[in-house]
């Protein structure tokens, strides 16, 4: 059987000068976008309040007490709250609950019709067993069967080979360097990060110019 490369070599070799201009022009404009899922497509931040208030509705959350907000829920509260909101995140059930982000599941579909290639590429919480498998039941049934065969889950995203990763992480670390250039979704506990691009779903094809 023929590996991927050659299988490409060998389809290039093959076409006519018309064609193969048309192709390698195509390729030049494909981009490989991956897309975060929780805090970018999922809304993670009001799934878990609507969770925290069902789980323990006598134990209410107080005031945060850092400023600016930070990435990590438990890290915006006392730390005497910490041990129950990350009970929360860390049930089963969890990741299949939450909502999606306004206007998040428009935006994937319309993206996915341009000529780049479009994939979810979300990390599981490995405290939490079942949130991979939650994960991608999540995508089945918001997006459906085609864009659960497009996810990617991995602890590592500089692994992973892309062009624009769409993340609202504030600092992504791995083992390599990232092939990717990170467009930061915008989020209240990244918003004094001003390094790279920002976009949110009302803006996304004015910044990312597809």
């Amino acid at each position: 059987m023929y590996s991927q490369p050659f299988s490409i070599r060998l389809y290039i070799e093959i076409l006519d000068p018309w064609h193969l201009e048309c192709y390698l022009d195509f390729m030049k404009k494909s981009k490989i976008i991956l897309i975060d899922m929780d805090g970018v497509i999922a809304d993670f931040r009001k799934g878990f309040f609507e969770q925290y208030k069902e789980r323990f509705p006598d134990e209410p959350l107080p005031e945060p007490i850092s400023d600016p907000a930070q990435f990590y829920i438990e890290d915006n509260y006392p730390v005497e709250f910490k041990e129950a909101i990350q009970q929360v995140y860390r049930s089963p059930g969890f990741f299949i609950k939450l909502p999606p982000i306004e206007g998040s599941l428009e935006a994937l579909e319309e993206m996915s019709q341009s000529e780049n290639e479009i994939f979810i590429c979300t990390s599981p919480i490995l405290e939490n067993p079942g949130s991979a498998q939650e994960k991608l039941a999540w995508v089945f049934k918001q997006l459906g069967e085609s864009w659960r065969r497009k996810v990617i889950i991995t602890k590592d995203k500089t692994l992973v080979k892309g062009d624009i990763l769409i993340d609202d992480k504030p600092e992504i670390k791995g083992v390599c360097k990232a092939s990717w250039q990170q467009f930061l979704y915008e989020q209240d506990y990244n918003k004094h990060i001003t390094d790279r691009p920002r976009l949110n779903w009302k803006n996304w094809k004015e910044v990312l110019n597809i």
